[in-house]
């Protein structure tokens, strides 16, 4: 059974950090592409980092020189490691994995007050 754990949202207040986990099961994580993507209230789903299973980083440019995504292979997890936080980055924060097909967490709200 593949699982998709997300955690480590909550409220933070501007400027602040957070860091996001997301831990998977029943997936060959190892060779996956992971990816963060989030869905603020009336938008669309939008892709905010990615990881390949080479380690090869990509970030949409609302978030870079903020977000660090990473991987851990021995612990099938990928963070989201958030600093100097806005309030625009206020959404659901979901963990996907892509490897032959795609995989989603449940999402974790992550609230960022002015």
């Amino acid at each position: 059974q593949v699982q998709l754990v997300e955690s480590g949202g909550g409220l933070v207040q501007a400027g602040g950090s957070r860091r996001l986990s997301c831990a998977t099961s029943g997936i060959i994580f190892r060779l996956s592409t992971m990816y963060w993507y989030r869905q603020a209230p009336g938008k669309q789903r939008e892709l905010v980092a990615s990881i390949t299973n080479g380690g090869n980083t990509n970030y949409a440019d609302a978030v870079k020189g903020r977000f660090t995504i990473s991987r851990d292979n021995a612990k099938n997890t990928v963070y989201l490691q958030m600093n100097s936080l806005k309030p625009e980055d206020t959404a659901v924060y979901y963990c996907n994995a892509n490897y032959v097909r795609d995989y989603w967490g449940q999402g974790t709200q992550v609230t960022v007050s002015s």
